[in-house]
């Protein structure tokens, strides 16, 4: 399995800039990125100007800025239309995948249809990092609350290569309804191992051991692992 790092808006303080290099294992400026901006259509907010700053690294979420030897655009609706060996190719030469934010069950519908949702677990040096939706997408559901572009399944079920959701956005002033009440409530309906995180938190998990890197809050709610 790869190795995560989930963040909720980017890279955006030292100690996740310091987890981000540990993963690697190599400077930032010695590895090739490809970001994925996809999530930034889906949602019924999405309009062209976010996916362009992510992937120029214009945004307020630090990801394609960092200072990578170089940065490619991995657009998924895209993918089935380019023969599979060169595109599987590119995403074996990368060192991280950067996934940008938006809507995370758009997401998750365009990994699966292009076949990159399959490719995922075999990407065993690949570090992935997810950008809110781009860090939900993994999880096993992402709840009813942040459900905006209705998925061909009609529930809230993501990809579940991990075995926790995440609430993102924690006491964000852009987000003043995710408030830790709401994150319990939240958490109260998904029953499975769930974690509400903000803009200074991120997520570490390498070889299944899960590490939360924070310069700011967050919680973990059903900690109990599901039967």
């Amino acid at each position: 399995m790869m190795k995560l790092l989930l963040t909720d808006s980017g890279v955006r303080n030292a100690s996740i800039l310091t987890a981000l290099v540990d993963l690697l294992g190599k400077p930032i400026a010695e590895a090739n990125a490809l970001c994925i901006p996809t999530a930034g259509y889906g949602g019924p907010y999405g309009d062209p100007g976010g996916p362009w700053r992510f992937i120029s690294g214009q945004s307020l979420s630090p990801l394609t800025e960092l200072g990578w030897r170089s940065v490619g655009v991995l657009e998924l609706t895209a993918l089935p239309s380019i023969d599979k060996e060169r595109w599987v190719s590119w995403v074996r030469e990368a060192d991280a995948l950067l996934v940008n934010g938006g809507d995370a069950l758009y997401l998750c519908h365009w990994m699966q249809e292009s076949g990159l949702a399959d490719l995922l677990p075999s990407l065993h040096d690949m570090v992935y990092v997810g950008l809110s939706a781009g860090s939900m997408v993994l999880s096993p559901r992402i709840g009813p609350d942040f459900v905006g572009w209705q998925p061909p399944t009609g529930d809230d079920s993501a990809l579940g290569l991990v075995d926790f959701s995440i609430f993102p956005h924690l006491d964000s002033p852009g987000c003043p309804e995710n408030t830790m009440a709401a994150a319990e409530r939240w958490a109260a309906e998904i029953k499975g191992p769930a974690y509400a995180i903000d803009a200074q938190t991120a997520i570490k998990v390498t070889d299944g051991r899960i590490e939360v890197v924070s310069e700011g809050h967050w919680s973990l709610f059903n900690s109990t692992p599901r039967p």
